[in-house]
C-alpha cells in the first residue's frame, strides 16, 4: 500500500509538471490575447442563454416533482419499521376500539412491517419535532366520519412524540383534538357525518302526538353542520371528508332522509344519491366562500372496506395477516363485480365531480388502503360483545397501523405546499 501512495505521489507530481509547462507555453504564445478574447464571447453568449431560459428555480423543482405521485405504489415488507413505533397502547388520545395493541390483535408485529412505496420518488416517515416546528402557530381541522377521527387519532398519537406536554382539546365544536404547548398547535376532529345539518323528526300522529316509532332524518343541503360551521379563521390546513354513512345501513328506508333547501322540502324528493349529490355541491361551495383561499384544503377520498364473505352484518370477515395482492383489487372493489366493498370507488367518482374547478387538493388514499385487508380491527375490538352486536369490524384501522402512512403522506403534502407558498 505505501509502495503504491508512493507511486500515486510522483505520477501527481509528473501531470502537474506538465500541466504547468502547458500553460507556460501557452502564455508565451503570440495566440494568447486572442484566446482570451474568444473565452470572454463564449461567457457572454453562453449567460445570455441563461438568462433567456423560461425554467426558474421554482418551476424545475415543480417539473421535477411530475414524477412523483405519492398516491401510487406498492406495499414493501420493511421488519425495521416495526422496531420504532412512535406510539403504543398508552397513547392518552386512543379509542379503545382501535388499540389493537391493547385488544391484543394477532400478527400485529407483522402486519405493522409493511412500508407504502410510491412510484417516483421515496416517503418519509413523519418527523414530529420537525413538523410541529413548521406548523408553529398553526392549526390543523379535520371535517367528516369516524374514520377522519381514525386518521386524526393516529396524527395525534404521532406528533405527541414531539411534545409530550400535549393536552386533550375540545373547544370550537370540536369532538376531539390536543393542543401542543411547545409549538401552539392544535390539531381536532369536528364529526359532521354528513357535513350538512341533520336532524331527527319523529313522525307525528293525527292526534299531533309525536310518535318516537318512525320518522325522518331532515338534511339541510344548504346548512353546514353545527360543529364545523363557525370554524373559519382558527384553522390553517383542513380535512374533509364524507361517505361512508350515505347508505341504507345508516339510514333504512323507514327513517329515510329528507332533504330541504332554505327550509322547505325539496320536490320532488330526492333520493339518497341524488341527496348526496347536493350536499356535496352546496358544502364544497360553503367551503369555497367562506374559507379564506391561502388556507390549505384537503379532501381525502374514501377509506376502503374488507368484508369478506358478506356484509358487515352478513358475517363479514377480515382475519388476513398480509395485504392483498394487486390483481386482486379489482375482484374487492370495482362497482362492476358487485362486491360488497365497492362503494368506496363508487363515491369517489361522485366526490371528484363535485371538486372540480376548486382549489381543494385530493387526498386520494384509497388504491393504497386497498391492499390493506389485514390492517382492520376484526374481531379485537376491546369488547367481548362487540362482535355479537356490530360484527368483525373491516372498515375502521388498527393503531398503530394504515393512518401512520396517511400521516405520512399528509404531512408531506403540507410541507410542500407550505414551502412553495412561502417560495423556499
Amino acid at each position: 500500500m505505501k509502495h503504491e501512495s508512493q507511486t500515486q505521489h510522483r505520477h501527481s507530481e509528473n501531470a502537474n509538471f506538465s500541466v504547468c509547462d502547458a500553460m507556460s507555453s501557452k502564455l508565451t504564445s503570440p495566440l494568447f490575447p486572442l484566446l482570451i478574447l474568444l473565452t470572454f464571447a463564449s461567457l457572454y453568449f453562453f449567460s445570455s442563454l441563461l438568462s433567456l431560459s423560461p425554467i426558474s428555480k421554482s418551476q424545475s423543482f415543480s417539473i421535477s416533482n411530475n414524477n412523483c405521485n405519492l398516491f401510487n405504489g406498492h406495499w414493501v415488507f420493511d421488519p425495521d419499521r416495526k422496531t420504532n413505533p412512535f406510539y403504543d397502547n398508552t397513547c392518552p388520545f386512543h379509542r379503545n376500539a382501535w388499540n389493537c395493541i391493547r385488544n391484543q390483535r394477532q400478527n400485529l408485529t407483522f402486519i405493522n412491517s409493511w412500508k407504502w412505496v410510491p412510484h417516483g420518488c421515496d416517503l418519509n416517515r413523519i418527523d414530529p419535532v420537525r413538523f410541529l416546528g413548521m406548523m408553529r402557530n398553526r392549526n390543523i381541522g379535520f371535517v367528516g366520519d369516524s374514520l377522519n377521527e381514525n386518521f386524526v387519532v393516529s396524527f395525534l398519537c404521532i406528533l405527541r412524540f414531539g411534545d409530550e406536554g400535549a393536552k386533550k382539546w375540545k373547544k370550537k365544536g370540536a369532538w376531539r383534538g390536543a393542543y401542543f404547548p411547545k409549538f401552539n398547535v392544535t390539531v381536532a376532529y369536528h364529526r359532521a357525518v354528513l357535513l350538512s345539518k341533520y336532524k331527527w323528526q319523529p313522525k307525528q300522529s293525527e292526534a299531533g302526538i309525536e310518535d318516537g316509532s318512525e320518522g325522518i332524518y331532515r338534511v339541510d343541503v344548504d346548512v353546514p353542520a353545527d360543529d364545523w360551521a363557525k370554524i373559519s379563521g382558527f384553522y390553517d390546513v383542513l380535512v374533509f371528508n364524507t361517505g361512508h354513512w350515505w347508505n341504507h345501513d345508516k339510514f333504512p328506508k323507514d327513517k329515510p332522509l329528507v332533504f330541504y333547501k332554505e327550509g322547505q322540502p325539496i320536490i320532488p324528493s330526492l333520493g339518497m344519491s341524488d341527496g348526496l349529490k347536493v350536499v356535496l355541491g352546496n358544502m364544497v361551495a360553503y367551503i369555497q366562500k367562506e374559507f379564506p383561499g391561502n388556507m390549505l384544503k384537503f379532501w381525502r377520498l374514501q377509506s376502503p372496506r374488507h368484508f369478506y364473505g358478506g356484509d358487515w352484518n352478513q358475517n363479514g370477515s377480515c382475519l388476513f395477516n398480509k395485504p392483498l395482492e394487486e390483481n386482486e383489487l379489482d375482484l374487492w372493489f370495482e362497482p362492476r363485480n358487485n362486491g360488497v366493498n365497492k362503494e368506496a370507488r363508487q363515491m369517489n367518482r361522485v366526490i371528484e365531480e363535485a371538486l372540480k374547478g376548486t382549489d381543494i387538493q385530493l387526498l386520494a388514499l384509497t388504491h393504497l388502503s386497498e391492499f390493506r385487508a389485514d390492517a382492520h380491527p376484526a374481531i379485537w375490538l376491546g369488547r367481548q360483545d362487540a362482535v355479537a352486536i356490530w360484527g368483525q369490524d373491516c372498515m375502521h384501522w388498527c393503531l398503530p397501523g394504515v393512518p401512520d402512512t396517511w400521516v405520512d403522506i399528509l404531512s408531506q403534502l403540507i410541507h410542500d405546499s407550505f414551502h412553495r407558498t412561502d417560495g423556499l
